[in-house]
């Protein structure tokens, strides 16, 4: 079979996935049929990527994460090691849910961080930063950063994944790359 991408020998592979080029997917991951996964991917251990789940470009999925059926993930996301995707809002064992799964869409840079918990139906905005074992209950706005259970918005946070400390003058510039922030009514922007 010829791949562009890496796939691990005991990692499982169904039918009708779309892999692509320069993805890495690690020992014992489990790739289930009709989803997509964009190029430069990493893919890691112990991890499930369920049907007709979109992952972008350059995401990385750290191990053992299991990514549900209603889930989008863009290009850059970071899924830190054991969080957790839910599909049903009101899971039962003996009520079969298929036909109600939510969708969740991480918007492109977000992170999430160890043992987070993202209840389905609640989008992530883009560069939000989800702390470690926070539990997402609600929409993410765009560079939030977000803690606790629920989880509660404490700050900002710049592209490169830095707290930003806003003056006067609601503006803030990232101690890593330069850039400069504005904070308005209508949250955090990046001045071009």
């Amino acid at each position: 079979m010829n791949q562009d991408f890496f796939a691990h020998e005991t990692a499982v592979i169904d039918d009708n996935c779309k892999i692509g080029k320069g993805t890495k997917i690690w020992h014992f991951s489990h790739i289930m049929s009709n989803c997509e996964i964009g190029e430069n991917c990493n893919i890691g251990q112990n991890v499930v990527v369920s049907p007709k789940v979109k992952l972008g470009k350059n995401v990385k999925v750290q191990n053992n994460v299991s990514i549900y059926t209603g889930v989008i993930c863009k290009d850059d996301v970071f899924l830190g090691p054991s969080m957790v995707f839910t599909n049903v809002t009101n899971p039962r064992s003996a009520v079969n849910r298929k036909g109600q799964y939510e969708t969740t869409i991480v918007e492109k840079g977000a992170s999430i961080g160890a043992n987070a918990t993202i209840v389905c139906g609640n989008n992530i905005g883009k560069f939000a930063f989800i702390g470690a074992g926070a539990v997402v209950t609600k929409e993410i706005p765009a560079y939030a950063l977000v803690v606790g259970n629920p989880s509660k918005q404490i700050g900002w946070m710049s592209e490169y994944g830095h707290r930003l400390k806003f003056d006067e003058n609601n503006e803030a510039i990232c101690p890593e790359s330069n850039e400069r922030y504005i904070l308005s009514t209508e949250g955090v922007s990046k001045i071009k």
